[in-house]
């Protein structure tokens, strides 16, 4: 489960997304340097179990990704020719294989080998005509699938791009928009797979082209409502809606979209209801963990992006990444189990927190915000400034652990115990 804002105003695009998957599923952020390959390489999109080869590009572009420990592809990312990209799940009626292409490779291709939002549209689709959609897509939810929702932008344009199956929709963007794990193209498709039409009729999921819309013919019901999406989409497009119209928007309002709780806490609800997602011990929560957030503002002089490098937007720092390098190298990268590195840290201060949450976060707050604003301030170009301020985050983080440790009393409601177990189990 995820949620994706984009806004397309007079300077440029703005992307933004919550990566929702399972807690304890580690999310890495990378740095992938541009490359050259022999016209006979092979790429393999590799994952644990049987993985797919395909042919690789002669050229792939510098790219900043963050995807799952575990995964080949990515939740979302941006490339030095300033495309960026998000996916979301979305569970439909075609049948999906049981190895084949995910969402998140398909949309790391795409960051490869685009140099713009209709280039990346057109990469992904040009796989989906050869390649299955599917294969594993769960990290202990080994029979997860699902097919995959896209935001696909530069710095004039933005695009959705919605799928099931082989067969997909896409639509351009103007103004805000927002995913949040559920179709959403009907019949105002600017393009669509031609078969789309005659697929929905013969199985009986249309009964003419006055009643085709793609979500409609292609949605799964029962998870439009179980998963929540139809209300965290409201809550996304009117937020991003009510920014966009009070002046140009900028990095620190977005990330306050990110981190809504939607006037609850979040123990709060049986279904995911909040963009700033929570697991819960409810099986309709069970995958409802952001691992990871991200922002990019793209404009015609290239694009700038923050990332968190770990779990729980409302309680993690917003910091800027560059083109060029990866200024982190001095810091520990996170491995499936706790460990030191940030991911880590910040996942023992998000538990602890999570039993008192009120008073737990109330007493690093100003610190917290504090760190970000000086985050959101550094020029992505010096390197240096880059390094340090991961490396602040980085060594901040367990005094906001004790701090957070030493206020209030852990919880005793079904949420907090599953958070306790949770965290005796993973050694946290």
């Amino acid at each position: 489960m995820c949620d994706t804002l984009v806004l397309v105003d007079a300077g440029g695009v703005w992307l933004a997304k919550n990566s929702d998957r399972e807690p304890d599923e580690v999310q890495l952020l990378e740095h992938h340097a541009a490359g050259l390959h022999p016209g006979d390489t092979r790429l393999q999109l590799a994952h644990p179990g049987p993985g797919l080869d395909l042919p690789q590009a002669g050229a792939s572009h510098e790219m900043w990704v963050s995807r799952p420990r575990w995964m080949w592809g990515c939740e979302m990312g941006v490339n030095a020719r300033g495309v960026a990209v998000a996916n979301e799940a979305v569970f439909v009626r075609p049948a999906l294989a049981d190895r084949g292409i995910t969402g998140m490779d398909l949309q790391r291709l795409a960051l490869a080998r685009a140099s713009s939002a209709a280039e990346a549209l057109a990469v992904i689709v040009e796989m989906l005509a050869v390649y299955p959609q599917g294969g594993r897509m769960g990290y202990r939810d080994r029979s997860m699938r699902y097919s995959s929702s896209f935001i696909l932008a530069d710095a004039r344009e933005a695009w959705v791009l919605e799928t099931a199956g082989a067969l997909w929709a896409a639509r351009r963007v103007t103004g805000a928009y927002t995913l949040s794990n559920v179709l959403t193209i009907e019949d105002d498709f600017d393009q669509i797979h031609p078969q789309a039409y005659a697929t929905a009729r013969a199985r009986g999921w249309c009964r003419g082209a006055a009643d085709f819309g793609f979500a409609r013919s292609f949605a799964r019901p029962f998870y439009r409502v179980m998963s929540g999406g139809q209300r965290r989409r409201a809550c996304t497009l009117r937020g991003l809606t009510r920014l966009a119209s009070a002046g140009p928007l900028d990095p620190a309002a977005l990330a306050g979209l990110l981190r809504d709780h939607g006037d609850a806490r979040p123990e709060d609800g049986l279904r995911m209801h909040m963009p700033c997602a929570h697991a819960s011990w409810l099986p309709t929560r069970a995958s409802g963990q952001t691992t990871a957030s991200m922002l990019a503002r793209l404009e015609p002089d290239g694009p700038r992006m923050w990332f968190t490098g770990s779990s729980s937007p409302c309680l993690a720092v917003f910091k800027p990444v560059g083109f060029g390098g990866d200024p982190r190298a001095a810091l520990p990268v996170a491995g499936d189990a706790p460990d030191d590195s940030l991911w880590w840290r910040h996942e023992r201060l998000h538990r602890v927190t999570l039993q008192d949450y009120a008073a737990r976060r109330a007493a690093f707050a100003g610190e917290r915000a504090a760190l970000e604003a000086r985050a959101l301030a550094v020029d992505a170009s010096d390197a240096a400034a880059v390094a340090a301020i991961w490396a602040e985050h980085h060594a901040a983080i367990p005094g906001w652990t004790a701090a957070a440790r030493a206020t209030g009393r852990p919880g005793w409601r079904p949420f907090h115990r599953y958070w306790a177990r949770k965290a005796r189990a993973a050694g946290v």
